[in-house]
């Protein structure tokens, strides 16, 4: 490269500063009384100095309170892919919330929602919380007490949420506390094996032992660029587990890009347990994981009546009445097999515009899709795990490409580099994108 990213940096912070004044001050006015000045620590990562305040968000655009409208490619990273505000979602939420919010007492829609991800996702019983995060902590807490195993078996720079066993990555071959991780409650070395992804003889190596309750993994990385698992990897690590006695759940967060059953469904994955969040409620609070018959009545002849209601695992607000109604409406109506035939395509579109731009600038770097999923890394070659994933990024320049594109319009996510099609997406959202992308990479390039 030899455009001056310091210099180019320069320019659009002053840019967005100079065309956000609103957002700005009500920045300035928010570190009186909010940690950062942000409601969630982590949007004080969004580039520019201060992050956008949303004035209104519809389909795939939203406003910010200086009145410019962007095409969203970020959607909530992933909360909101169904598009924002879907028309569906809402009409159940304002005629659930007329009739009642929460009693801790279930509804109809609990059934209908979970033959529905029965099948889409094949896991035949399902309970419900608020976060993917919830969904995989309940999970492993659950497979600790059926197997009476203390462990728990990750990939080396997974994500699965705020979830304490799964910050951990390796050091010289030893689990240690990723970089960032807040007040560890123990060293991630006392409850968590880590593994890299496509690495079969270690994670042999890691069950051998026995001492592992479950393998909790996305079936393709997402959360450090795309990562694709490896052919045939699915069917030795569902090998290795059963063989092993260990239960294997599949995180399905953020794989639903691949369609309505996610990844499970597309690739045929027999996982014990499936967790799923963020979008299936169309923006409400809302998360389910599911578990095979064999397991369920695992689970329920294990736990004393008695016992229901402190084993570490539920909340007061899980399974409500208003997140299952948005649950029911988004599944039924928003994220369809007809919207995931538009979407795939769209980030087909999104992938081809980015590796032509990058093609023309002459930049050793890279795109890859993940059904209707897309993010480019600043390395020639697509990874096979972790480590050349987080090897392939830059801060700096990741900062510097959200940047410029918040300012000509367009959001992505700000962690990483990665783009989202929602059933309101338009080809014309896609194609400013390129344009908006095509512009940067030649700056870059000089």
């Amino acid at each position: 490269m030899t455009g001056s990213l310091p210099a180019l940096q320069r320019r659009e912070e002053e840019r967005f500063a100079r065309e956000h004044p609103r957002s700005r001050a009500l920045a300035e006015r928010a570190k009186a009384h909010l940690l950062a000045g942000v409601p969630m620590h982590w949007m004080a990562k969004w580039p520019g100095g201060f992050p956008l305040f949303v004035a209104e968000a519809r389909g795939s655009r939203f406003v910010d309170v200086d009145g410019h409208e962007y095409v969203d490619f970020c959607l909530g990273d992933t909360g909101a892919m169904s598009g924002h505000a879907p028309e569906a979602t809402l009409r159940a939420v304002a005629e659930q919330a007329a009739r009642g919010i929460t009693t801790m007492l279930p509804t109809e829609d609990a059934l209908a929602v979970s033959e529905e991800l029965a099948r889409r996702f094949g896991a035949t019983r399902w309970q419900f919380a608020l976060t993917a995060t919830d969904a995989n902590r309940f999970s492993i807490r659950l497979a600790r007490h059926v197997t009476g195993r203390p462990k728990v078996l990750v990939f080396n720079w997974c994500y699965h949420g705020s979830v304490d066993e799964t910050f951990a990555t390796l050091d010289a071959g030893q689990v240690v506390a990723r970089r960032g991780n807040l007040g560890p409650p123990v060293p991630p070395s006392e409850t968590t094996k880590v593994v890299e992804w496509n690495d079969l003889d270690g994670l042999e190596a890691a069950l051998a032992p026995g001492d592992v309750a479950l393998v909790l993994t996305e079936p393709a990385l997402t959360n450090v660029g795309i990562v694709h698992p490896d052919p045939g990897f699915h069917d030795a690590l569902r090998g290795l587990t059963r063989d092993t006695g260990t239960l294997l759940a599949i995180d399905e967060t953020h794989t639903i890009c691949c369609g309505p059953g996610g990844f499970t469904k597309a690739h045929g994955l027999q996982p014990d347990v499936v967790t799923v969040g963020k979008p299936i409620a169309g923006g409400i609070p809302a998360a389910a994981y599911g578990f095979t018959d064999e397991l369920a009545d695992r689970i329920a002849a294990s736990i004393e009546l008695e016992d229901v209601d402190v084993g570490g695992v539920g909340g007061t607000l899980a399974a409500n009445a208003l997140s299952l109604a948005a649950m029911r409406a988004t599944l039924d109506e928003v994220l369809t097999d007809e919207a995931f035939g538009r979407m795939i395509p769209l980030a087909e579109r999104w992938t081809a515009g980015v590796e032509e731009a990058i093609a023309e600038a002459g930049l050793a770097w890279h795109v890859t899709r993940l059904g209707c999923r897309a993010e480019y890394l600043f390395g020639p070659d697509p990874p096979r795990n972790g480590t050349e994933a987080h090897a392939a990024g830059d801060f700096a320049l990741e900062r510097y490409m959200h940047l410029h594109a918040l300012n000509r319009g367009v959001l992505l996510t700000p962690f990483h580099n990665m783009a989202l099609m929602s059933p309101a997406t338009t080809e014309a959202d896609v194609d400013r994108h390129t344009e908006v992308f095509a512009e940067a990479a030649r700056e870059l390039a000089g």
